[in-house]
């Protein structure tokens, strides 16, 4: 995009012009109750800022279908104002020449200034803003029904793995289903992250999923993990195949299941359903996680465009997410956290204090680390070959974890 024409929709946002009101297209995978809310009130500040919005959104969990559209439009050269991309893939699609410099806005906005250096970096290419965070939401979660443990004699929420299979043998004896969970790679994978991280720790984490470094790939921890992770299976119910994240998390909602592993979007589901946390629905970090943060940090890539009108919509657009009263609002529908550094968290409940509290911990312990399964830690070609080895172990109950592990190996190297 031409820093002229930028800076000229820049220059239009401050001012207050209601000129030029363009149509600003987004491309997202919000479709779930707490999620589609999100995004209803994004909708809400930019019509009252007089532009259109043009709703594209893909469903399926992790965003996989919405990335196969997105390049479709984008190699056909029509390419959406806003597209929901994170974690290295923003720079992936930055180096292709395809996405705009927004650092006019971000300047004039001083978004250096609120957001966390981790966060803002995640959010440049080359030194230049072109994708806008929303939220940060922690990955490494475990939910659960308040009434399911009670009448299964489950005083408290387990910390270790030995105590939540104890657990989920009672829950089982009660005639409950111990863990909700989807059916899909992508859910597979998000609920093999915190059974790694738990079993063997961040150092192994780190080493394993960031650095990819075959030793910790073919390790005792990994093999260990594999095992909780098969042990894991036999507590999930016949019906998980095919079922998406917000169904699981609705068994738990509705007082079938127990347990759920999933990031705090699930929260969402519960507060939409009118679920007080605390009271319906528990959460705490997933058994060993205690110290650990795997964050996820949804954001908005912007695309470049030729209409001027429709780039005064697309700044209008950056300028509402990074607002005070989008941040606010998002993440009490979303479940997650604010980005913004100067948030007051008064509106949020304990599930968010504590998620907020936790970030700010981590970040200074070192236990602060990017989810693999959400894409912030690789490239998403790398993501999706672990995700594949690790869904082809969870399916194929005849897999060893040597192989798996060996597997892994391969999929990596090759990549």
């Amino acid at each position: 995009m031409k820093l002229s024409h930028m800076a000229t929709a820049v220059a239009l946002v401050v001012a207050g012009s209601a000129a030029m009101a363009g149509e600003v297209e987004v491309l997202h995978w919000w479709t779930s109750g707490g999620e589609a809310k999100s995004v209803g009130e994004l909708k809400k500040i930019m019509q009252a800022k007089g532009d259109t919005w043009k709703d594209f959104a893909v469903a399926g969990g992790g965003g996989d279908n919405a990335m196969t559209v997105l390049k479709s439009r984008v190699v056909a050269g029509n390419p959406p104002a806003a597209a929901q991309i994170k974690g290295p893939a923003i720079q992936e699609w930055a180096a292709e020449g395809v996405l705009a410099n927004l650092d006019p806005i971000a300047k004039a906005e001083k978004w250096d200034s609120l957001l966390p250096k981790a966060v803002a970096d995640g959010m440049k290419y080359k030194g230049n803003y072109v994708a806008v965070p929303v939220n940060v939401h922690r990955v490494n979660w475990m939910w659960a029904s308040s009434d399911v443990l009670k009448k299964s004699g489950v005083k408290s929420m387990p910390t270790t793995w030995d105590q939540f299979f104890a657990d989920a043998d009672k829950i089982k004896k009660a005639g409950f289903i111990p863990v909700a969970t989807g059916g899909n790679a992508w859910n597979d994978f998000t609920t093999f992250e915190p059974v790694a991280l738990g079993v063997g720790g961040v150092k192994f984490y780190n080493d394993a999923f960031v650095k990819l470094d075959p030793k910790a790939l073919n390790s005792p921890a990994m093999k260990k993990s594999l095992e909780t992770f098969r042990k894991l299976k036999g507590y999930i119910d016949q019906g998980a195949v095919g079922r998406d994240w917000n169904l699981a998390t609705a068994m738990v909602i509705q007082g079938k299941a127990g347990f759920q592993f999933m990031g705090d979007w699930a929260k969402g589901e519960f507060v939409a359903a009118g679920k007080v946390p605390g009271k319906d629905f528990l959460c705490a970090a997933a058994p060993g996680n205690a110290g650990s943060y795997t964050f996820n940090v949804d954001s908005f890539a912007m695309f470049k465009l030729k209409d001027a009108a429709a780039q005064k919509a697309q700044a209008d657009l950056a300028v509402a997410i990074m607002s005070p009263e989008f941040q606010e609002i998002f993440n009490l529908n979303k479940g997650s956290i604010p980005v913004r550094l100067n948030m007051d968290m008064s509106k949020f409940d304990d599930c968010a204090k504590l998620s907020a509290k936790e970030f700010v911990e981590t970040a200074k312990s070192g236990g602060l680390v990017p989810s693999v399964s959400q894409d912030m830690a690789l490239k998403p070609a790398m993501t999706g070959a672990l995700k594949d080895v690790v869904s082809q172990f969870w399916n194929d109950d005849k897999m060893t974890p040597e192989t798996a592990m060996t597997n892994m190996v391969k999929a990596t190297s090759n990549q």
